[in-house]
């Protein structure tokens, strides 16, 4: 917890003012039967008006004090509280972006989403309860046992007596509803992650005609996120009735006691209505009691959640020191030397043993079945995770010693599914280079082969995307992602399998167009039009690389080349 709450530190001020303002309100409240009990016993019984008003006026002065110190306690209490939580979400969200690969890859999206979100919401909104009302609570309860106990030793202790059972019940039930909790967050991230996956893929369902089937995935997991949330509402809503019985048996007590100590003088009216008061605060304070345990539980489940973030990658520091640590990028050769690497909690090893050498300016194809190893490959080059086994240079230096940085600022990725931002067309090319001019976005778009498309477009280059890029086509978004890419400008240009939807003629003219760039290509295809130009192309099988060679030379000698080539071509191209 203390990690989460050190978001609050730069709001001391502002929360101290909170509690002093609610000290305050809880001075005047406690005041309040007490004085009652002079205007009581001093004013109404002896009839002497003068004491009426000296203690009526003082309870007015006290009310309006109490009510300006609440408005002021609640302004700082909600600046305290909203700044909090706008420096824990951002906290968060930094921590996510800086998370290695393999750390993020632990958290599902929707449960991120649901962590900054939901999760942050319920500790800052705890924390407002806290500055406002959590830390009075006791104090109320404390307060009113020792101001009845001032007034009359005999009821007040009658009141002491209820409190020890209450305190004790309101713990249990605390301890016992976190996990509970917990376990609402999880039912609720899992109907986050069905929301998301149904928006995504809603074209996709409605083709395949399965909304039933989806609406139906929806309804089982709300019904689960239901059931857990009346478990837990079922389990902290028992804590008020219990409360009541206490002590409202405390007040007929008092009550009864206190009309016998009258008939016999032991006790004043006014003493007796005092205690009486203070029993009813003690209420008021317990059944309050009741809702912020409930909330108390929740934000404890919630700050666990966060804290999972914040602690996620504590053995892979990725701060901004780490990223720029090492020697600047140098030189666009790269070379594996026995390289071998298995996904974390994986005991098979996706590469295994792979030692190839791209020069300078090459395009290396890489080809192979699905889960053969191509894109965790290129993954490595990018450095989203470290080689188990082997070496991997690039520029002649061991890539563990280049600053992640400026090897990730030379390269150019597109990956296999397009990824588009919110935005115009010109936003989304610039995305890979912020500070690129008009002419470098053009030349971009003109090189992915995008440029007259654009430019059919109504407003051109300042088109707005649609949600994902809903208004263009599979092979316009590819072509997009391209030019992202290329207006880095990069000298190692990855391409993962990022052509696919583009026709022949379209493909060789992006080929031809990466000849004029001066750039280490590795291009990740199924595609024996895209590999006939390349320099090398590898062939992976399970992990290991079995040939490597040029396209003829590949052909010739290589069965499995022969077969991908024939599938494609046909026996009779390959003999003419």
């Amino acid at each position: 917890m203390e990690k989460v709450l050190s978001s609050l530190g730069k709001y001391r001020l502002a929360a101290g003012v909170a509690l002093f303002m609610m000290l305050v309100e809880l001075a005047v409240e406690l005041s309040q039967p007490y004085i009652i009990s002079r205007i009581i016993d001093y004013g109404i019984r002896a009839k002497d008006m003068s004491v009426v008003w000296l203690w009526g006026g003082v309870l007015t002065g006290g009310a309006l004090l109490a009510f300006v110190a609440g408005i002021v306690g609640s302004y700082y209490a909600a600046y305290a509280s909203q700044g909090f939580g706008y420096d824990l979400r951002e906290r968060l969200y930094t921590k996510v972006q800086n998370f290695t690969y393999e750390v993020f890859s632990r958290f599902a999206s929707s449960s991120l989403i649901t962590r900054l979100t939901g999760d942050v919401s319920q500790v800052q909104e705890t924390i407002f309860m806290a500055l406002r009302f959590m830390t009075r609570i006791p104090l109320v309860v404390a307060g009113s046992v020792i101001m009845a106990m001032i007034v009359n030793v005999k009821l007040g202790l009658i009141l002491a007596a209820s409190v020890p059972p209450l305190l004790l019940f309101v713990w249990w039930m605390i301890r016992r509803a976190g996990g509970v909790f917990r376990m609402v967050q999880q039912r609720l991230d899992k109907v986050n992650g069905v929301i998301q996956e149904n928006l995504t893929g809603i074209r996709l369902i409605r083709v395949f005609v399965r909304m039933n089937h989806e609406n139906r995935r929806f309804r089982e997991s709300s019904r689960e996120l239901m059931r857990g949330t009346i478990g837990a509402l079922k389990l902290t809503e028992t804590t008020l009735p219990f409360i009541m019985l206490l002590v409202n048996g405390a007040v007929i007590t008092i009550l009864w006691f206190g009309q016998i100590d009258i008939a016999s003088g032991a006790a004043t009216e006014g003493e007796t209505v005092a205690v009486v008061n203070y029993a009813l605060r003690t209420i008021g304070a317990m059944s309050m009691l009741a809702w912020i345990a409930a909330m108390f539980s929740r934000a404890g489940a919630s700050a666990q959640r966060i804290r999972e973030v914040l602690n996620g990658d504590a053995d892979q520091p990725q701060s901004d020191a780490a990223v720029d640590a090492g020697q600047p990028f140098s030189g666009s050769d790269v070379e594996f030397q026995q390289v071998s690497f298995s996904y974390p909690e994986s005991d098979r090893a996706v590469l295994d043993g792979i030692s190839f050498r791209a020069e300078a300016g090459q395009r290396i194809a890489i080809m192979g079945a699905t889960g053969s190893g191509k894109s965790s490959l290129v993954q490595l080059i990018l450095r989203l995770y470290e080689p188990d086994a082997g070496r991997m240079l690039i520029g002649g230096v061991d890539s563990k010693e280049l600053s992640v940085r400026s090897l990730r600022d030379a390269i150019g990725y597109v990956p296999q599914e397009a990824v588009l931002f919110s935005g115009t067309i010109r936003e989304n090319i610039a995305w890979g280079r912020p500070e690129a001019t008009d002419e470098m976005i053009a030349r971009a778009a003109k090189a992915a082969q995008l440029h007259e498309t654009i430019l059919g477009l109504p407003q051109g280059y300042d088109t707005r995307l649609g949600q994902r890029g809903v208004n263009l086509s599979g092979g316009q978004k590819q072509r997009l992602s391209i030019a992202r890419a290329l207006v880095r400008e990069p000298q190692i240009l990855i391409l993962d399998d990022s052509t696919s939807a583009l026709d022949v003629k379209t493909e060789a003219a992006l080929l031809e167009a990466l000849e004029a760039m001066s750039c280490t290509t590795f291009l990740i295809t199924q595609k024996i039009s895209s590999t006939a130009s390349a320099d090398v192309i590898l062939l992976l099988e399970e992990g290991r690389l079995t040939e490597a060679g040029h396209h003829e030379e590949l052909l010739r000698d290589s069965g499995l080349y022969r077969r991908i080539y024939e599938s494609q071509y046909g026996k009779e191209a390959r003999h003419v």
